[in-house]
């Protein structure tokens, strides 16, 4: 059976979307990330990514990581890119035009996005953007965003998905990596493809089972 290594609150929410989009067996062992637990590498710390044992599977200690019939794979993206291939039907590509596609707003989203993204998500998860700090840090991030986030507005308006037509794997890369920047609501406002795009993608049963889940998980 198709393995998950890692927990909801984590990158591991791509794969884990994905799964609950098509319905696909798996099973979830629990890794938490090491700097939520006060004493990592006591033998009575439960697994996570600087125990021996995880550190076996993947040797750069993150999360998630996959194990699919002797096939161990690293790196969120990667992981929903294969599941999609091999299990996705038409969540997953159609032919080799499609996966290139795929592959590159994956990636664009990873590079592009990602980073400053998640300044503006730690910044208000950690309730500082009303504080001078965090509010440069959201400024900033809100900067380095516009153009990607204008690159996807137009896209969108012309597409309605990131790749086919229709939604697929791309669609959850692409809307994970934007997910972290949406509590600055100014970027979304002013780009009304991107922002229908998302409430799309997060009102899907699929995205809702994953969050619901990620949800029950302690913070």
């Amino acid at each position: 059976m198709l393995t998950i290594y890692g927990v909801y609150r984590s990158r591991a929410t791509r794969p884990l979307w994905l799964l609950a989009e098509i319905d696909h067996p798996f099973r979830l062992v629990p890794v938490i990330q090491a700097y939520r637990i006060s004493e990592p590498m006591q033998p009575e710390a439960p697994l996570n990514t600087l125990s021996p044992d995880f550190l076996a599977i993947n040797p750069m200690g993150s999360i998630p990581s996959m194990e699919d019939n002797g096939l161990v794979l690293h790196e969120s993206l990667a992981i929903s890119l294969y599941i999609a291939r091999k299990y996705g039907g038409d969540l997953g590509p159609k032919d080799i035009d499609e996966e290139a596609l795929m592959v590159q707003w994956s990636l664009f989203a990873a590079t592009s996005i990602e980073t400053p993204a998640l300044k503006i998500n730690v910044a208000i998860s950690g309730n500082r953007q009303d504080s001078p700090d965090g509010k440069a840090e959201i400024e900033v991030a809100a900067r380095q965003l516009k153009r990607p986030f204008d690159v996807l507005d137009k896209h969108l308006s012309q597409h309605g998905h990131i790749v086919g037509g229709r939604f697929t794997v791309a669609d959850i890369n692409v809307a994970e990596c934007v997910r972290y920047a949406q509590g600055e609501l100014s970027l979304l406002d002013g780009r009304p493809a991107l922002k229908a795009w998302l409430e799309t993608c997060q009102n899907r049963a699929g995205f809702k089972t994953m969050w619901d889940t990620r949800s029950m998980e302690p913070a």
